[in-house]
């Protein structure tokens, strides 16, 4: 069995840089440790698989980190989109993807592709797991949280020297760490995400995680367009917008490699 596979960096303009993120075009579903081993082999922050969905432009999505299907990720639905855009329906304006987060869609405008996706606000929180401000270190202002814990620091050199431990991440009682400081020059925030016990030590670039920053960002600068990059050692760029329950994201992408998954 031969099965179509891209890779592309997703959130950058070259290759390189972004967030990598496996795609697998798929005429019906797999089984799931299928696609977990899948995943596991590609050994990248994500692997993305879709199957078409009744009307043109519609499909399914799914995503799996080399240990676990998550249930939301950016970077993975715009390189899922950047493929179908580019090779497999070049006439589409617009995709939507049926996925365990409701309804996404992906619209393209030249090279830019903007995600449309559930906010996810973060709240205070009752209790901080004890571990994970010593595991993170520096000297965080505010810890919040949403399906991640989301640690605000005082500036974007903080969280760019950060090192974390990641074994005393790995026990945390949420999915996965954002951490973000106000940003310098023409970017209103900085970001950094941390998910070790799901296969991800740290993640380049990280749409789902917008959907907790652009919410908090945007109540706390007083704006709804903001300009975000998240600085890990690859780097990415996002253009962001919150428009009430939805957070737009807009960022490139390009393809590195083009092939076929066997199974046999």
């Amino acid at each position: 069995m031969k099965i179509p596979l891209y890779q592309v960096d997703a959130f950058s303009n070259q290759p390189f840089r972004g967030n990598p993120a496996a795609i697998c075009p798929l005429d019906q579903w797999l089984p799931d440790d299928v696609m977990q081993s899948i995943a596991a082999e590609n050994n990248l922050a994500e692997t993305a698989f879709f199957v078409k969905k009744g009307p043109l432009g519609r499909f399914g999505l799914r995503w799996f980190t080399p240990a676990v299907e998550v249930d939301l990720c950016g970077h993975a639905t715009l390189a899922a989109a950047h493929v179908i855009f580019s090779y497999l329906q070049p006439g589409l304006p617009e995709v939507f993807f049926e996925s365990k987060s409701g309804e996404l869609s992906v619209r393209r405008a030249m090279n830019l592709l903007t995600l449309d996706f559930p906010s996810r606000p973060p709240q205070e929180c009752a209790s901080v797991d004890p571990s994970l401000l010593a595991a993170l270190g520096g000297t965080p202002q505010k810890v919040l949280a949403a399906r991640d814990y989301m640690v605000v620091y005082g500036s974007e050199d903080e969280v760019r020297n950060l090192k974390p431990d990641m074994n005393g991440l790995m026990n945390i009682d949420r999915f996965a760490v954002i951490v973000t400081a106000p940003g310098s020059g023409n970017v209103d925030f900085v970001s950094r995400f941390f998910a070790p016990a799901k296969g991800v030590p740290e993640d380049p670039v990280t749409g789902s995680a917008h959907c907790t920053l652009v919410p908090y960002w945007a109540d706390r600068l007083g704006k709804n367009e903001l300009h975000a990059l998240q600085v890990s050692p690859r780097g990415g760029e996002l253009w962001c917008e919150l428009d009430g329950d939805r957070v737009r994201m807009s960022g490139h992408a390009v393809r590195t490699i083009e092939g076929h998954f066997f199974l046999e």
